[in-house]
C-alpha cells in the first residue's frame, strides 16, 4: 500500500485532536453498534513525528 506523506500545521493538528476527543466523548455517551465500522478512515497522528500525519491512499478518493 503505498502511503502519502502531508505535513500538517499546528491549528490543523490542534482541530484534529479535538475531532478525535469529541469523538471519544460522543462513543462514550452513544457507543457505536458496530466497532469495527465506527473507527474513522484517518489513522490518528504518529507521536513520534507531531507534525507529519501519514494518510491512507484511499483517504484521497478516487484516482482520475
Amino acid at each position: 500500500m503505498v502511503e502519502i506523506i502531508q505535513f500538517a500545521s499546528k491549528s490543523e493538528r490542534e482541530r484534529d485532536r479535538l475531532i478525535r476527543e469529541a469523538g471519544a466523548i460522543y462513543d462514550s455517551i452513544f457507543p457505536p453498534n458496530d466497532p469495527v465500522e465506527a473507527r474513522s478512515v484517518v489513522p490518528p497522528a504518529r507521536t513520534d513525528e507531531p507534525h507529519v500525519r501519514v494518510l491512507p491512499v484511499s483517504y484521497l478518493g478516487p484516482r482520475r
